[in-house]
């Protein structure tokens, strides 16, 4: 099939004039309609159609190709029936090469090597994955180069010149080219910097170059075309079948009209490309490239200086923008991490901070349960009220290093947003911090604090309007302002090396912990607990203790309004692994790959997806993990709240119950650590919004 694309782009050199690439997204706006538009779009003067595959969390794409995926989901849209729309339109007369665009995860769902077979007999001729980079495709581009199917690569304007070879060297049939950086959307203006751009690819391939990204204009189309071998149209196209639908116009028509108007071919000139049958599938040297020798067994060198998967956990999959801005980050990270300037530098900060912060016993907690005794490691404590300020810190000196001066974060409960806000300020920076609708209402006065600090709030509207969404956003960001902007995530999420450098500033909750025990009671804990959501407080107490194996492991989710109903946030016991926001791990999605909105009582632990290395220490057995449900969480918040006098956050109440229930089944000379990641002021309006509902389950009345 990937003769088809090789043929497509060869037959628009001949006619002197750059092959026309569209895309649309499969199921949009209505499944019945895709057929119709397939065709219009070949009627119109397509040579390549991009067929997008609805994902719930297209974080590279911007607001107009998101709604369509939206959109089309809602109608069921899934790989299936996508296939179905290019058979049927095959079957009446479709000829141009179909490429199908999307992410990762709903591939992962279908089966690799199912879906490269159930494409080839579609008809369809290539996959362009984009958080799929090189380095992690190795299964998927040998079962494309089995099947004859093309995997397309893409590069971008911060792609480095000795990056450029290995994304040549995969590419059988053309290749993407991301015209400036940023989301997908239509742009009134093309990149001035495109002609040096193209002047850097060339040095290294022959390849046909689409370039993409902002093309919506006759004007644009003649100019982008003048550089490359195609131009590449997208989010217009979506934007025109839109305004068709609420125009109540012929959307197929409108479609084909606005392509003959916007590529100028004229009508006999279609009429007789409509004609030339499908290419036959060639499985040869590809594009002069010698695919064939990249192929089955040769994996392709990592960019990356260090690991970046813990087991099957992990991995960079991120668009091909960010991948350059990864390898600085790791690097800089290196440095760091083993230039004892730094580690004094970040140590300077324990008092700001409030480090070492506290380990202290709650012994009428431990009476009330019987048995082992109950040590809290007191990060609410700490400078902003969480532990999300050790991470802060630590990666606003690594931004310092990188001069960054925009700081830009996603949050849930807050936490980290005022933390992230607090280092901001403290070092004189901008923040810009993304935070779900719904967990705004939720933590309004963490909010007001951020705003205080200088910080601006963003409030997310789309998804479940919580901290997943928060992440998508903050993602769009940094992929438009990469050059000037650090991501400063705040849990062990996303691609690598994030998920090690968060663990690495958080170890100091664990190290102290081991420390101050063996202070206090001579001995390492029997028991280490702490909430997981994201996981960088459960990380951060987790990883120094790895290699004990006497102490016991135990991480404790959410489990909201219960694990047999749909509204809970225990990815590790009912998830399943995948790929979201970076990084290969344990999700909450569906049988297609969609990701399922979450619940939980608090919002810090309100997300679908958990850090990697938590998933391997998960399945390798090292940690156990266990579920708290809402009502639960407000026993462990009621408790440490009447027994020790502390207000807990309402993420840290889900490990205090627990930590009641493991403590009644060990001995009174067993110690038990849990990390109380952070204090409940920020908590109360939500406390007093589900006690209606929850206080009778667990015989707690405050109402007046």
């Amino acid at each position: 099939m990937s003769t088809g694309l090789r043929k497509a782009f060869s037959n628009a050199k001949a006619e002197n004039r750059p092959a026309f690439v569209t895309f649309i997204t499969a199921g949009y706006p209505h499944p019945n309609l895709t057929v119709d538009i397939l065709l219009s779009l070949q009627r119109g003067g397509a040579d390549v159609i991009e067929l997008g595959i609805p994902f719930t969390d297209p974080l590279a794409d911007g607001p107009t190709i998101q709604y369509s995926n939206t959109v089309s989901l809602k109608y069921g849209t899934d790989m299936t029936m996508s296939l179905q729309m290019v058979r049927d339109a095959r079957a009446r007369g479709l000829t141009v090469p179909v490429v199908f665009m999307g992410y990762y995860n709903p591939v992962l769902a279908y089966g690799e090597e199912k879906l490269v077979k159930d494409c080839k007999d579609a008809g369809v001729n290539g996959y362009i994955m984009v958080d799929l980079p090189p380095e992690e495709s190795h299964s998927f581009r040998n079962l494309c180069l089995k099947h004859g199917m093309s995997y397309v690569p893409l590069i971008a304007p911060s792609t480095t010149n000795s990056r450029i070879p290995l994304l040549t060297e995969v590419s059988d049939a053309f290749i993407y080219v991301v015209s400036r950086l940023g989301v997908t959307g239509a742009k009134k203006e093309v990149n001035k910097e495109l002609p040096e751009m193209m002047n850097r690819i060339k040095q290294f391939t022959n390849v046909p170059l689409a370039i993409g990204f902002g093309v919506s204009t006759r004007e644009h189309f003649d100019l982008v075309g003048s550089h490359g071998d195609g131009v590449v149209i997208g989010s217009r196209i979506i934007t025109v079948i839109r305004e068709a639908v609420e125009a109540g116009k012929d959307v197929p028509q409108v479609v084909e009209q606005y392509c003959s108007e916007v590529c100028g071919r004229k009508a006999v000139e279609l009429a007789a490309a409509s004609t030339q049958p499908q290419a036959d599938l060639e499985v040869t040297d590809a594009a002069g490239q010698g695919v064939v020798a990249v192929g089955e067994g040769k994996k392709l060198k990592s960019f990356y200086e260090l690991a970046t998967y813990f087991g099957d956990f992990g991995g960079a999959f991120v668009p091909e923008v960010l991948v350059d801005c990864l390898t600085q980050l790791e690097r800089v990270f290196i440095d760091c991490t083993n230039d004892p300037a730094f580690k004094a530098e970040f140590e300077s900060y324990y008092d700001y901070i409030a480090r070492p912060s506290r380990l202290q016993l709650a012994d009428r907690m431990t009476q009330e349960a019987g048995g082992a005794n109950i040590w809290l490691k007191r990060e609410d404590l700490n400078h902003t009220g969480s532990h999300k300020i050790n991470n802060a810190v630590g990666q606003i000196l690594l931004a310092k290093r990188l001069g960054k001066k925009r700081i830009i974060a996603e949050t849930g409960a807050g936490q980290h947003g005022v933390a992230t806000a607090t280092v901001c300020a403290k070092f004189g920076m901008e923040c810009v911090v993304y935070m779900g609708e719904e967990d705004c209402r939720r933590q309004g006065l963490n909010v007001f604090r951020m705003r205080m600090l200088g910080a601006t709030v963003v409030p997310v509207s789309s998804g479940s309007r919580t901290l997943k969404d928060a992440i998508n956003e903050a993602m769009r960001d940094w992929v438009t302002n990469v050059s000037t902007t650090h991501y400063l995530v705040g849990s062990a999420i996303g691609p690598h090396p994030f998920p090690m450098i968060v663990r690495h500033f958080q170890s100091v909750i664990g190290n102290e912990a081991k420390r101050q025990l063996q202070e206090k009671r001579g001995k390492l804990p029997d028991v280490v607990m702490a909430c997981v959501g994201g996981g960088s407080n459960a990380i951060g107490m987790f990883h120094p203790f790895v290699e004990d194996k006497s102490v016991r492991i135990i991480g404790v989710e959410a489990g909201g309004s219960g694990v047999n109903t749909d509204r809970h946030s225990a990815t590790l016991s009912k998830g399943t692994p995948g790929v979201l926001h970076g990084t290969r791990t344990y999700l909450l999605q569906d049988e297609k790959g969609q990701i399922i909105e979450t619940h939980s009582v608090s919002a810090g632990l309100d997300y679908p997806g958990v850090g990697p290395e938590h998933s391997y220490l998960k399945d390798s057995g090292r940690a156990e993990y266990r579920v708290a449900d809402d009502a639960q969480a407000l026993i462990g918040f009621r408790k440490l709240t009447q027994l020790e006098g502390i207000i807990p956050a309402l993420e840290s109440s889900h490990a205090l119950y627990h930590a009641l229930e493991v403590a009644k089944e060990l001995p009174k000379d067993k110690d038990i650590v849990v990390c109380l990641s952070g204090r409940g002021d920020k908590d109360m309006h939500t406390v007093a919004e589900v006690l209606p509902e929850l206080g009778p389950k667990i015989g707690w009345d405050l109402r007046f």
